[in-house]
């Protein structure tokens, strides 16, 4: 098989969630520039019509399913219309999260809660779901969960991100253990972990603290709409097929100093 076919798509359908706007968006373009038939699942409907208007621009099947995920009991449901709609679920790509400011010790409750449930509890039932009922018995799959360089550090003055950071930790290793469990199954599962990048969780920090992001990151850059593509490409495709349980890192070098 040449390079270039290691990295083609055609005949994946691909399940994007948080998929109608920022990262989410970025990378159903990259899958959906590969030809893969993209599934994007967001909880508002407004905003899923516009990815779709967007996606089918560009000239990308696409399929959007509304959905919250912090609702547990309706992710069976969320894999039962997709796969009616779509015939089968190939990737799935966890990028839905949430994060909340506050000091470690003021933090309320129901932000933990709430940050808890999207970043971790969420991808793993819906993984489970996928995993149980299409992955497993097929004998193949492929599962990315959007994690953040934020695992591997602490909270730098002003960002106050307790909850987020060990969240995204747990995603991490979340995506080790079920790649040491599922990979004889044939199911590959890696996080993306990301640096900043404009989106609606990061900018506001990014408005705040820009300038010293950018003197902090050795490229002198922070993410730009193009610098996930092929990194999300790479590990939905057979361009990464020896490669599970792993972190790879999008920083712009950040997390090195």
């Amino acid at each position: 098989m040449g390079v270039k076919a290691l990295f083609e798509l055609g005949g994946k359908t691909a399940l994007i969630t948080g998929g109608s706007r920022g990262l989410g968006l970025q990378m159903a373009e990259a899958l959906g520039e590969m030809g893969a038939r993209l599934a994007i699942t967001a909880r508002k409907a407004g905003e899923l019509a516009e990815a779709k208007a967007h996606l089918e621009g560009l000239g990308y099947p696409v399929e959007t399913f509304v959905n919250d995920l912090q609702d547990f009991s309706a992710i069976p449901a969320l894999v039962d219309e997709v796969l009616a709609r779509c015939g089968d679920i190939d990737i799935v790509v966890n990028n839905a999260g949430a994060t909340w400011g506050a000091k470690a010790e003021e933090y309320p409750d129901e932000a933990w809660h709430k940050v808890m449930n999207l970043n971790v509890s969420a991808p793993f039932f819906l993984t489970r779901e996928i995993a149980r009922r299409v992955m497993i018995p097929k004998g193949a799959g492929n599962v990315i969960i959007t994690a953040s360089v934020a695992a591997f550090k602490g909270t730098p003055p002003g960002m106050n991100t307790v909850a987020y950071n060990t969240s995204k930790a747990a995603a991490v290793h979340l995506a080790r253990t079920l790649a040491s469990e599922w990979g004889h199954y044939g199911i590959r599962v890696n996080a993306i972990c990301p640096g900043f990048f404009p989106s609606k969780l990061a900018n506001g920090l990014i408005d705040k603290l820009g300038d010293q992001l950018i003197a902090r990151a050795p490229l002198r850059r922070i993410g730009g709409e193009e610098d996930l593509k092929g990194a999300v490409v790479y590990l939905a495709s057979d361009a990464s097929r020896h490669m599970t349980g792993q972190a790879l890192v999008l920083d712009g070098g950040a997390s090195l100093l």
